[in-house]
């Protein structure tokens, strides 16, 4: 029994369910030709109940069955609540597992999604937006990142642009400030408006060069690129030293011949230091987890990458992974993984999966990270559209070491703090996180991430002028996969 998805708040146990994409790591292959994107494909819409299995209570009295039977904190599992005093399913599964969200076990992991919306992005990585993720340094909105094929890059806005007021129109567009001070964080989430395609917002945008104008932005559907084609794979050169960078965005199946051909291309050139940019990854399928973690194995084959646990009453479910060598794979002798407070899960599963082998050779370089050791499994109920992400298994590494709800930066061996450079395009070696990076790998001294800092800390690293280390802007509780697996993506 395998899990094969685990990402901020998603991983799906395959022999549970239907229609669930991944399963299992991908085996040997040769050299990957340039991947080919895949098609965009609209998450269906779910059906409406038509039956008593659909009603409100049956939904909920299902949902209760599949956590007594799977969550992985029974005792911290509250079955006293009343469904009939919750208007929603998710309103019920969120008083059940209120015991454990107020030990920092169940930080909104356990959730209810539709089968098709989540089957749609994890196989295709189809989603509907404007194709930028946000950023929130406390006072202003800013663009970390858009994303190939999205209507935002195709506008001209990318990394660095500032969002200066949103409206439907030209002639209601309100200050960010505004939108602030009448809801918080929560007011700027609900006017960017609903994941639904024609969706449009008229956007007051300031440029890196100072340019301020005016966009009318629609959302539509398309297909994310987990490794950008512009600066997700590439080698970076240091002192003569050749340093192999992927950046990848969420652990998606089309991210597989993506990653194969990069590290293809860092085994012809001889690269054994890596740099795996994880800033803003929350997550995803733990198939392609395994696979990054089989392309930095060579010579490690058949030795423990993870530890699969399940509550003690499903003991037998248990399941140790160990390496499986690629024809891609490298033996990358030091590494320096990138990642801030929404770095999650699976992204977390690779760092601390290297731990026990590569030790002082290993650092975590940014700020601490999310803290999720816990996966999901997918329980479903197609006639309804419903999938139950239900909490119920936690990773480990070979050490046994599965304990970091508060993030990896007291278990990584080595850490240096840096910001998120926003001045400098991902995958450039100026980038400060970047730049930190390549310090380490090259035995320079770095200032170590404090366990404090996370994804709204402005960082130690950070220079006189420089802005304060952005957290992605998220709602409180995510509506949608992308939300949950692409931390401040909109």
């Amino acid at each position: 029994m395998r899990p094969t998805k685990f990402g901020l708040a998603a991983c799906c146990l395959a022999a549970l369910l239907t229609g669930c994409g991944g399963g299992g790591s991908s085996g040997g292959g040769t050299a990957a030709p340039a991947p080919t994107p895949a098609p965009t494909v609209s998450p269906s819409p779910s059906p409406s109940p038509t039956n008593a299995a659909c009603s409100l209570r049956a939904r909920q009295d299902w949902a209760l069955a599949q956590l007594q039977e799977w969550y992985l904190f029974p005792n911290l599992l509250d079955t006293t609540v009343n469904p009939a005093a919750h208007g929603t399913v998710q309103s019920y599964i969120d008083a059940l597992v209120a015991p454990a969200r107020a030990q920092n076990r169940d930080r909104y992991f356990t959730y209810l999604t539709s089968i098709a919306e989540e089957n749609a992005y994890y196989e295709q990585g189809a989603t509907a937006g404007f194709g930028f993720r946000l950023g929130f340094d406390g006072s202003r909105l800013l663009i970390t990142e858009s994303f190939e094929g999205g209507p935002a890059l195709a506008a001209g806005i990318d990394r660095g642009s500032e969002i200066l007021g949103i409206g439907t129109d030209g002639s209601n567009v309100r200050s960010i400030a505004s939108i602030l001070a009448s809801g918080g964080t929560e007011a700027l989430v609900d006017a960017l408006g609903p994941d639904t395609p024609g969706v449009a917002r008229m956007l007051h945008i300031r440029d890196q060069a100072g340019v301020v104008r005016q966009v009318n932005l629609a959302k539509l559907t398309f297909s994310l690129d987990p490794v950008s084609n512009r600066y997700g794979a590439k080698v970076l050169h240091d002192g003569g030293r050749r340093i192999g960078y992927i950046n990848l965005r969420t652990f998606i199946d089309t991210a597989d011949p993506h990653l194969r051909s990069a590290f293809f291309n860092f085994k012809a050139q001889g690269v054994t230091e890596l740099i795996i940019d994880l800033r803003y990854n929350g997550g995803g399928l733990i198939s392609i987890a395994e696979l990054m973690g089989n392309l930095m194995a060579e010579g490690r084959g058949g030795q423990v990458f993870e530890y699969v646990a399940f509550r003690e009453s499903k003991a037998s479910q248990n399941e140790t992974y160990t390496f499986q060598v690629q024809s891609e794979s490298i033996a990358p002798t030091k590494v320096a993984f990138i990642g801030t407070g929404s770095t999650a899960s699976a992204s977390e599963l690779v760092i601390n999966g290297f731990v026990p082998y590569l030790g002082s050779n290993l650092a975590l370089i940014g700020t601490n990270t999310y803290g999720k050791p816990v996966g999901q499994i997918a329980l479903d109920q197609p006639g309804c559209d419903d999938r139950l992400r239900a909490v119920a298994l936690e990773i480990q590494n070979a050490d046994r070491n599965g304990n970091y709800y508060n993030g990896l930066a007291t278990t990584v061996p080595v850490t240096c703090t840096a910001y998120d450079d926003l001045r400098a395009p991902l995958g450039d070696p100026g980038e400060a996180m970047i730049r930190t990076a390549l310090d380490f790998l090259a035995g320079r001294s770095c200032t170590p991430i404090s366990a404090r800092t996370g994804a709204s800390a402005a960082g130690a690293g950070a220079r006189a002028g420089t802005p304060a280390q952005p957290r992605s802007l998220m709602p409180e509780q995510p509506r949608s996969t992308i939300e949950r697996e692409m931390p401040g993506a909109f």
